[in-house]
């Protein structure tokens, strides 16, 4: 089985850390292909990086060039999961989500710790979208932005281990996932300082892609993620001709 896990904005750090973590999740016999757009933002922490990254990542699967069984989108709740579903036939995984499933098997409540405050509207949208906001203690922001985990995990981990534990104490949370997937690998000694149990979704994303895909199970294209109806749109993919220019 092949999954690609796709880092949503240009950081090659992140995208490392985050192919680390799959490869450290899955199961034995999955290739993990981790990959990036051409273009767009390095971090992700507002709503126009996000919908710019929505467009490159799509862009970015169009262009592959290989076959693959499941997609895992390693961005906490960025837009264009729908879009990707659209374009691809395989099991198409948000990390956001998976990680909110995860969380509410092991609990009766969880919390996610994220970077910035004003990522918190974000992350709640996608939670109440999915269906999955009812059990949801709170999103704590930890008040370092994306570039800045990246740079230096280890004294985030500080900061991140400071909000979980107020989500603990304070919002009852039983359960708290990595609202970041530049926090990928950070669970299990955030668990070990806290004693309550963390949800990697980079990890718990590359679980649930290798099980819906293990299932023979494909993307629905009755109705909503249909594939688009045929339409002349110049110069998409766009990193096909960004290529084209460049030579």
């Amino acid at each position: 089985m092949k999954i690609v896990v796709v880092n949503p904005n240009t950081s090659r750090s992140m995208t490392d850390a985050i192919g680390h973590a799959a490869r450290s999740a899955a199961s034995p016999g999955t290739e993990i292909l981790a990959v990036q757009p051409e273009y767009g933002p390095e971090a992700i922490d507002c709503a126009m990086e996000s919908y710019l990254s929505a467009v490159a990542v799509m862009d970015r699967l169009l262009t592959l060039g290989e076959p693959y069984d499941a997609v895992v989108l390693a961005g906490f709740g960025e837009h264009g999961r729908e879009g990707v579903q659209e374009i691809v036939d395989v099991p198409v995984i948000d990390i956001a989500e998976a990680s909110a499933h995860v969380a509410q098997m092991i609990g009766r409540s969880y919390s996610v710790v994220t970077t910035l405050q004003r990522s918190v509207g974000a992350i709640e949208d996608r939670l109440r979208l999915a269906g999955l906001a009812d059990r949801c203690a709170s999103v704590r922001a930890c008040g370092l932005s994306t570039l800045e985990v990246d740079d230096d995990p280890a004294a985030a981990m500080e900061e991140i281990v400071a909000e979980a534990g107020r989500a603990v104490r304070d919002d009852h949370a039983e359960v708290i996932c990595l609202g970041c997937g530049g926090m990928a690998g950070l669970d299990e000694a955030i668990t070990a300082r806290l004693g309550v149990p963390v949800v990697d979704g980079v990890a718990a994303g590359v679980r649930l892609a290798e099980a819906v895909a293990g299932l023979g199970l494909r993307t629905s294209k009755v109705c909503t993620y249909a594939a688009p109806d045929p339409k002349r749109i110049p110069a998409w993919p766009l990193s096909r001709h960004l290529k084209a220019a460049v030579r």
